[in-house]
């Protein structure tokens, strides 16, 4: 994280204006992120039985109720992080198990519909913007994915398949992607969604992990401690202090960044059949 804010700091002295853009359009992003990500649970979990989240106000778009700010500042510079834990009573539960593991998924498999929702929308804006010709040198090199990939980079550029264009769309570098593309204008409009993708697919990623108060914690005590894993408010405390830590120290960077790449990179493969 640390990096991070090293690296936008260098950003905001060679090119003020883009990325002061970038922060605009990372804000939207998490705003949307987190917010929805956030609803899912308390939506559903109201579903199932439970209404403490509503009787709590957190079945609202109000981003207030759920940022976090530690958790919103390493999703600005690290690109992963938390809100406010949606608070849920069990015993409401029709099917205690069951609506456990619905109500943990469902930010999860939020996160991961807006991600491919992203992916399509920046997949057709793909088709209409960019030049045929380049289009075709892509396809025929089996590389059309690269175009909305924000993951992908080459040391070396050798033929136009070689292009990051979907890191370059998501880095912001208009003036050069100005002269590949028929309507330049659209270059905005795709940058957001490719932005959209990459923090959703992120959010879930990170959610997995198997620490509270992350869902992926909750998901592991149903199917492997068949929800027997119990733990005292002081021993979460120091969990929670030490996996903040770890998230700071960017430990984690490394290991998130390995499989959102892989993720993204079939996602994006499987949808750049329509460009």
């Amino acid at each position: 994280m640390l990096s991070g804010i090293g690296n936008t700091i260098n950003q905001l002295i060679s090119d003020p204006g883009g990325t002061i853009l970038s922060i605009v359009y990372l804000t939207v992003c998490i705003l949307f992120c987190l917010i929805l990500h956030e609803c899912a649970h308390a939506y559903v979990a109201l579903k199932c039985g439970d209404p403490t989240a509503k009787w709590m106000g957190r079945l609202t778009l109000n981003p207030l109720k759920h940022l976090d700010p530690i958790g919103t500042i390493c999703m600005v510079f690290a690109r992963f992080g938390w809100a406010k834990p949606v608070p849920v009573n069990p015993r409401n539960f029709r099917n205690y198990r069951r609506d456990y593991i619905l109500v943990s998924l469902a930010g999860i498999v939020t996160n991961l519909v807006l991600c491919l929702i992203s992916l399509l929308i920046s997949a057709i804006l793909a088709k209409i913007m960019w030049n045929e010709d380049m289009v075709r040198q892509f396809a025929a090199a089996g590389e059309k994915s690269r175009l909305i990939n924000p993951y992908y980079y080459t040391a070396s550029i050798q033929s136009i398949a070689d292009y990051p264009v979907g890191l370059a769309v998501y880095s912001g570098q208009v003036q050069f992607l100005k002269t590949i593309t028929d309507t330049p204008a659209l270059i905005y409009i795709q940058r957001l969604f490719l932005m959209l993708a990459q923090m959703n697919l992120g959010l879930a990623v990170f959610n997995l992990i198997p620490v509270p108060p992350l869902d992926g914690y909750r998901l592991v005590n149903q199917f492997v401690f068949k929800g027997r894993l119990d733990l005292n408010p002081q021993t979460m405390m120091y969990i929670h202090i030490g996996f903040l830590i770890v998230c700071i120290s960017g430990l984690l960077t490394g290991l998130l960044t390995t499989v959102n790449s892989a993720l993204m990179g079939a996602f994006t493969e499987m949808i750049s059949i329509i460009i």
